[in-house]
């Protein structure tokens, strides 16, 4: 499997909770609860007093985007059915500031981390437990230091920290093994110590809000990079369709600087390439312009930092143009089709993009392609 881009944080050979040297230590075994006040997908504010009585509460910071977070969706779901009838509150938060995250650092989700987006995935994911966004301000994930999504921290009927930890023993449901905070619910609820207070955690590094001046400093790199633009003929352009040999996932855009639609959507399309490109997936923008207006067209992606591979038309018969690119293409613009490797059309759109509809027809791809280590 290719590299998450450092997006994995694997806390090996130290203790993770008070452990020196780690920029935000998670909080030692024994610490009181703070009191939050945070937003939830329900539309509602949670605070400490609406889980009074519950016998233990546990909070597992989680995430949209991180795949390990992903692959314990429905772990976590299955921990709410299974304890909340014993007397157990669970409670999902997101650590993450969206400022601090990455565009390729979600090259394996259609959704992002801010509040908006965590309803959509809760929704969509049936999450039966409450799902609340800490990442504005972090004040109270700060207090509780959760190493990685997911992170797990069990507090007793004295709302002191009895555990914290994984979930359990490997993303892969079919290779766990050990069942960490299962085995710690059941000593707290049976008025026992957890045989194990503390383990390491696997999954995505907190994206903290003080990460945030890398991402811009990331982002001022990507607008370094060299923006080119090269003829292609009809031949070039039918190979480009039937993408016989790239691997890769191709998501073929053809546009021109006159076309409104096409200049307003450009700039996503763009945060696209960065979203996906360092896995088996690639953009080429078509411009359906004229030869003779190829400096306007580089003046165009230049402003625009379209480091993608950027073509234009080479002939002047735009008809032929339209049947190299896609035969069922009447010739409105913008056009984009998203083709698998071998030439299967995965997604067709004439006009606008609907970017949420892209995103959920390219992870997919691009999984069967390289399936992430939570993956069967």
């Amino acid at each position: 499997m290719k590299s998450l881009l450092c997006c994995v944080a694997l806390i090996v050979g130290l203790r993770v909770l008070g452990a020196e040297g780690l920029a935000h230590p998670s909080m030692p075994i024994g610490s009181a609860l703070p009191e939050f006040d945070l937003p939830g997908v329900d539309g509602k504010r949670h605070v400490n007093a609406e889980y009074a009585g519950a016998k233990v509460l546990a909070i597992v910071f989680t995430c949209n985007h991180c795949p390990t977070a992903q692959a314990y969706e429905e772990r976590i779901k299955a921990l709410t059915r299974d304890y909340q009838p014993r007397g157990v509150a669970v409670i999902a938060v997101s650590p993450n500031s969206p400022a601090a995250v990455r565009l390729d650092e979600l090259g394996y989700t259609d959704l992002g981390d801010d509040l908006d987006d965590m309803k959509l995935r809760a929704r969509e994911r049936g999450f039966n437990f409450p799902y609340l966004f800490d990442g504005e301000t972090e004040a109270f994930s700060l207090k509780l230091g959760p190493a990685t999504t997911p992170h797990v921290f069990l507090f007793g009927p004295d709302r002191k920290l009895e555990f914290s930890g994984r979930i359990d023993d490997s993303e892969r449901e079919d290779r766990m093994k050990v069942q960490d905070t299962r085995l710690a619910l059941d000593a707290l609820l049976a008025g026992r110590k957890p045989a194990v207070t503390e383990t390491r955690v696997f999954g995505c590094s907190t994206k903290w809000g003080d990460k945030a001046a890398g991402n811009q400093t990331w982002r001022e790199k990507v607008r370094k990079e060299p923006v080119s633009v090269k003829p292609a003929d009809v031949a070039a352009l039918k190979a480009l369709r039937e993408n016989a040999d790239s691997g890769k996932v191709r998501l073929i855009n053809v546009w021109a600087t006159w076309c409104g639609p096409c200049v307003s959507e450009f700039d996503e399309l763009i945060e696209t390439n960065l979203r996906f490109r360092h896995r088996d997936f690639e953009i080429v923008t078509v411009s359906a312009q004229f030869p003779d207006e190829q400096a306007a067209v580089a003046k165009f992606l230049a402003k625009h930092n379209a480091s993608t591979r950027n073509v234009i038309f080479a002939e002047g018969d735009k008809d032929q143009m339209l049947g190299a690119v896609d035969p069922e293409w009447k010739g409105a613009l913008p056009h984009t089709l998203l083709v698998a490797p071998g030439g299967k059309v995965l997604y067709r759109q004439t006009g606008e993009i609907d970017f949420l509809e892209l995103r959920r027809r390219i992870v997919p791809a691009l999984n069967a392609i390289t399936p992430w280590a939570g993956m069967k």
